[in-house]
């Protein structure tokens, strides 16, 4: 299957990660990728056992799940999927696309990745076939080191790859996960209703608040 855009075929977005929490940067990330590559729908899929990170979602996949839903509802342009929370084992990108395109076959698929990750695509599981299905869409910051990324791309993934510039927003989930832990505010760095849901469910070492 071409990973270009045919007449008539829908294009749509994926966006996957731990989501451990999702935040502005996310969505930020998925809108802009929207707008610019024409998609009608950004599929968010939030990671069920990331193979390669050392260590588990400090949050349930259930919770992420839910943080998700709660940041993504006030779009009408995006989705999340349980796809790889409801799977067993490690999930690999690989798997996931061939799922969705089963799924929906009618559609152009497009992976939007942050810079730091395009450069790992060579471990992944299959990435040559990978590349042959899908448009991969590199979102880096103003002034980001592109030139680095370029170098660690294989020459063939070029006319797959595309970068995409967005504004930068400096938000790690790992700093939030501290925050939260510290009860510093959440507020402005991630939507409200999941500010909401980590202290009132007590995550990453907030102080359970019960609901209003």
């Amino acid at each position: 299957m071409s990973a270009e855009a045919r007449e008539g075929e829908c294009a749509l977005g994926i966006l996957g990660g731990t989501f451990d929490p999702i935040h502005h940067g996310h969505l930020v990330a998925a809108e802009e990728a929207r707008h610019a590559f024409g998609l009608h729908t950004i599929l968010f899929i939030p990671c069920g056992q990331p193979y390669h990170k050392p260590k588990p979602p400090a949050a349930s996949a259930e919770d992420r799940y839910e943080m998700t839903r709660l940041a993504t509802a006030s779009n009408p342009h995006f989705e999340v999927s349980r796809l790889e929370i409801d799977r067993r084992g490690p999930s690999y990108t690989i798997d996931t696309l061939e799922a969705l395109q089963q799924a929906r076959p009618n559609c152009c698929w497009h992976i939007i990745l942050g810079a730091d990750a395009v450069e790992e695509i060579s471990s992944w599981k299959r990435p040559q076939k990978l590349l042959r299905q899908c448009r991969i869409i590199v979102v880096s910051r103003p002034g980001a080191p592109w030139e680095e990324v370029e170098a660690a791309l294989p020459t063939a993934y070029d006319e797959h790859v595309h970068r995409l510039e967005i504004p930068g927003l400096h938000i790690s989930s790992t700093e939030l996960r501290q925050r939260a832990a510290q009860g510093r505010p959440l507020r402005y760095l991630v939507p409200n209703a999941v500010a909401q849901y980590i202290r009132q469910h007590g995550l990453y070492g907030a102080s359970a608040v019960k609901p209003a």
